[in-house]
């Protein structure tokens, strides 16, 4: 039997907090709760800014329109990156999703998806969950490759997908149908 790894779907998320480093550049300490309270979050962790496979990730994300207008669901990254990093990284990218800095990996902890690669490099396995407004767990996707994570990337198509059919269109007029 495989082991479990991360938090489950229909699980409560752990209200963690962080430092939150916005695409304006603006740092501040956040809580997750805060971020769901507005909207659903996307919270996406992956290794560390300006690593190739990290690159192709991110602008997945902003190249796919849906997720950079914001409308149903906000983008959040987590990684071990620091503040200044973050900010470079979003200003060379161009992202407009703010980015959680967690050198400690405590946050990767609190989801449940920090490892050792080689039993001695400390990260987060590459992995993304849906966050809806009352910090349940509404959809998961882990990355299984432990050691190289360019072998798995964030199915963008099927996070969209499974986020229309978790939160649906948005509160489109259904004129009572």
């Amino acid at each position: 039997m495989a082991e479990q790894i991360g938090v489950d779907v229909g699980d409560s998320a752990p209200d963690v907090t962080g430092q939150l480093v916005r695409p304006d550049g603006e740092v501040e300490d956040v809580s997750l709760s805060t971020l769901a309270a507005e909207k659903p979050v996307l919270l996406s962790f992956y290794t560390a800014d300006f690593s190739p496979d990290c690159i192709e990730e991110w602008c997945s994300f902003r190249d796919f329109d849906w997720f950079s207008t914001g409308e149903q669901v906000q983008v959040v990254g987590v990684s071990k990156s620091g503040a200044r990093t973050h900010k470079q990284f979003i200003k060379r990218l161009n992202l407009g999703f703010p980015l959680y800095t967690d050198g400690n990996l405590a946050i990767a902890e609190a989801f449940g998806v920090a490892y050792r690669a080689f039993g001695l490099s400390r990260r987060s396995r590459r992995s993304c969950f849906l966050l809806d407004e009352s910090m349940t767990v509404r959809y998961k996707w882990v990355g299984e490759h432990w050691l190289d994570p360019t072998r798995d990337t964030p199915p963008v198509g099927e996070i969209h997908d499974a986020i229309q059919a978790e939160l649906g269109d948005g509160g489109a007029e259904t004129f009572g149908f």
